[in-house]
């Protein structure tokens, strides 16, 4: 019996050892303490842990096989680093200056090869089409037109073959992004449907932490044209079967894609259809559906405990007491925010007479930037400055920047407006 106890204390041991490590190395005037690493599912960054710095370098220990795109955020500085795993140690070194990233050193071999995978595909797309034009006005037999010939020739040969023996994940990436995310020069070669449905229905787990999911997704529904979305995706859906965790991982993106580009029509279909499900939920699409069930017209809209808002002495969104509250969701790099929001300026102490506040969150990054931006609104404003890494942005389902709520003096949902005019207009002041 105690060897029996004494194997099983072992294997417990093994158990709570990590599958790999990642090891992050920062510049020694780098202030932030803190980090948070992320894995992918689909186009979802989802959390693992949090770590503290320990001389200036952070290690996560990540306990299961795991291949695909991770990420390392930094909340305090707001700096976020992306890399690959492929289910080995994982070793970097950021360089910085003014608590900002300028360089990422990739110390393990799959980062590094596929560091220079990608510059090399960057240099393909962006500088071989300039020098082919550049190279009609010199003649092959002078010392640029030899050396340009060269660089041209050098570009346009395949790109050095990777062993999927050895590089499971950058085999399964490059060779699913040329194939179908590439732009063909032979419109020949163009993958149809069934060859983008057949990926999808056979890929193995690679491509939910690939990043590869949404913009094939897109590429496949534009295949389809506009006039056959329903039809794509109930073909498409069909075959992956949405009792399945696939099946519900892209039930789930097109979703999303779909409240992005703002076809209510089918994300209202869509979501109706996940609704029904009578089978137990996945993660990504409960993630989906949570998200806008908190922002459903008649909707108690989630509370929020304020950071540092200005103009209020108010703890969180519900210590707010007015008749009713517009909600907005903007950044002062939003152009469309840029013209918008001096509209509602131009009315606010109409708003207020009515006794109706505004509430605005900003997805800022940059703190000067916001600051100065504010000091112009006289409205309850704040800020997490952590960009789309903000927690309200899927509390809240925020795909796009300016985006409105009206709430009633129960926070309830009672108008969800496209554009300023339709909130001025909802209270009759345009």
């Amino acid at each position: 019996m105690k060897k029996v106890y004494t194997l099983s204390a072992v294997l417990a041991a093994f158990a709570l050892q990590a599958q790999f490590t990642v090891t992050v190395q920062a510049s020694a005037d780098f202030k932030d303490q803190d980090a948070i690493l992320y894995t992918l599912n689909g186009s979802k960054d989802i959390i693992v842990t949090k770590e503290q710095s320990k001389n200036n370098t952070w290690t996560f220990k990540y306990p299961n096989n795991y291949m695909g795109m991770m990420k390392v955020y930094f909340p305090g500085t707001n700096n976020t680093i992306s890399f690959i795993s492929e289910n080995k140690n994982v070793n970097l070194k950021i360089e910085t200056q003014n608590n900002k990233v300028k360089e990422i050193i990739y110390l393990d071999e799959a980062n590094n090869l596929m560091s220079k995978q990608q510059e090399g595909s960057q240099k393909k797309e962006l500088i071989l089409p300039a020098l082919a034009q550049i190279k009609e006005y010199y003649k092959d037999n002078t010392e640029f037109g030899k050396a340009l010939k060269l660089e041209i020739d050098r570009l346009s040969g395949k790109a050095s073959s990777i062993d999927a023996a050895q590089h499971p994940f950058i085999s399964y990436y490059n060779t699913n992004y040329s194939k179908f995310l590439s732009a063909p020069v032979d419109s020949a070669k163009k993958v149809d449907q069934e060859e983008i449905i057949n990926f999808l229905d056979k890929s193995n787990d690679m491509l939910e932490s690939s990043s590869l999911l949404r913009p094939v997704l897109v590429a496949y529904l534009n295949s389809g044209g506009t006039t056959n979305v329903g039809a794509s995706v109930d073909k498409l859906l069909d075959r992956l079967k949405v009792e399945t965790p696939r099946g519900q991982t892209v039930l789930s993106e097109l979703i999303d894609i779909f409240d992005v580009y703002d076809m209510d029509e089918f994300k209202n279909k869509y979501l109706s259809q996940a609704k029904n499900l009578k089978c137990t939920i996945n993660d990504r699409l409960a993630s989906t559906l949570k998200s806008n069930a908190n922002v459903e017209m008649g909707a108690a809209f989630p509370n929020y405990k304020f950071q540092s808002a200005t103009n209020t002495t108010a703890k969180s969104l519900y210590d707010i007491k007015a008749d009713k509250k517009v909600i907005v969701f903007w950044s002062s790099t939003c152009s469309h925010c840029e013209s918008e929001l001096p509209k509602l300026l131009e009315k606010y102490n109409d708003l207020k007479t009515k006794n109706i506040q505004v509430v605005a969150f900003s997805l800022d990054v940059d703190k000067s930037s916001y600051t100065s931006k504010i000091a112009a609104f006289p409205w309850i404003n704040d800020s997490e400055l952590r960009g789309w890494n903000s927690n309200y942005v899927d509390t809240y389902n925020i795909h796009a920047t300016p985006t409105y709520f009206i709430l009633d003096a129960n926070n309830k949902i009672i108008s969800k407006p496209d554009h300023v005019g339709d909130v001025l207009e909802y209270f009759k002041l345009k």
